[in-house]
């Protein structure tokens, strides 16, 4: 079966503003002077020590002793309020639909721990959809290993000569071009149109291209 993988963070849905705000209770909590904004937005995306460091490193206080002993926190602050702000992009839900109705496998590769990314796709309402999930502490690997990929297709029940992943990063670009299979970055994240100078087979502007450009590189 063809298959679709997606990456979820600033790909299926803008994250941001809960991962912000879980960043933020760590910065009070240890007295820090310093809060992240929505302008972080493209840290968010990269996960919960990205956004330590960079609180951290603004207020002269980064150590990795305080990153990983703060990321704990972070995790249950986030884990508590995983949707109040959390929304997919528009035409994610009808693209992923369309998708399956033409008879691809669909699944999730994230880099986001397991338990978060399957409690956040309940809140939304879409787990259903996906015929598999591999999170970050899924396997003793994670993207860009090719296996985190290879582990979703096989999963979903997907044909590895025609799948494809779906992301926003130079992560899941490298993660495709490792396991040798294409790509479709999206321009909507807030990389935007740079992500265009990772060369991935295709980019696309809003979700409702998804379906066609899929077709063309895997049929």
């Amino acid at each position: 079966m063809r298959c679709v993988i997606f990456d979820l963070d600033g790909t299926l849905a803008d994250t941001s503003g809960d991962l912000l705000a879980a960043a933020n209770i760590c910065f009070e909590g240890m007295g820090e002077d310093v809060r992240l904004t929505q302008d972080d937005a493209g840290i968010a995306l990269r996960g919960g020590r990205a956004m330590l460091t960079a609180g951290l490193k603004r207020a002269n206080a980064y150590t990795e002793e305080r990153v990983l002993k703060w990321y704990p926190t972070l995790l249950e602050a986030y884990g508590g309020n995983i949707a109040t702000h959390t929304r997919l992009y528009p035409g994610a839900l009808e693209a992923v639909e369309q998708l399956r109705r033409d008879g691809y496998a669909v699944g999730i590769a994230t880099n986001k721990p397991q338990g978060l990314a399957e409690a956040l796709l309940r809140e939304l309402g879409v787990r259903d959809l996906f015929a598999s999930m591999i999170g970050a502490d899924t396997l003793p690997v994670k993207k860009p290993d090719p296996a985190h990929f290879w582990a979703a297709v096989d999963q979903a029940g997907g044909n590895r000569d025609r799948a494809l992943l779906v992301g926003d990063s130079d992560t899941d670009r490298n993660t495709a071009a490792n396991a040798g299979a294409p790509s479709i970055l999206v321009t909507f994240a807030p990389p935007g149109q740079a992500v265009r100078d990772l060369n991935p087979e295709g980019t696309i502007d809003h979700f409702d291209d998804l379906p066609a450009e899929v077709r063309r590189l895997i049929g």
